[in-house]
């Protein structure tokens, strides 16, 4: 999908998704499921590089990163981001 082309909502997924990995590789403590919470990032990664992400299993992989981040508050903004894109995304669309 050329950049013209490309749904601004998609583009605002991936960036906060490549923000919250950057972040997660970053974070020095390990945590249970730190390793769930880094292959639900590469999934939703995977699901944007289309520019058609299925907005059910973008919901569902954001649950599952969510609760294997639990209380790393150090992530909660980048995390917050990424909730706020799959939000819109999911939003009826306007007109």
């Amino acid at each position: 999908m050329t950049g013209s082309d490309e749904d601004p909502g998609v583009a605002e997924l991936r960036t906060a998704i490549s923000r919250l990995r950057r972040e997660l590789a970053a974070h020095p403590a390990e945590f249970r499921d730190r390793a769930i919470a880094e292959d639900e990032l590469a999934t939703l990664a995977a699901m944007t590089s289309d520019g058609h992400p299925e907005i059910p299993r973008l919901r569902r992989s954001l649950l599952l990163i969510a609760g294997a981040i639990g209380s790393v508050s150090a992530l909660s903004r980048a995390l917050a981001e990424v909730r706020t894109a799959v939000d819109l995304l999911g939003e009826p669309p306007r007109g």
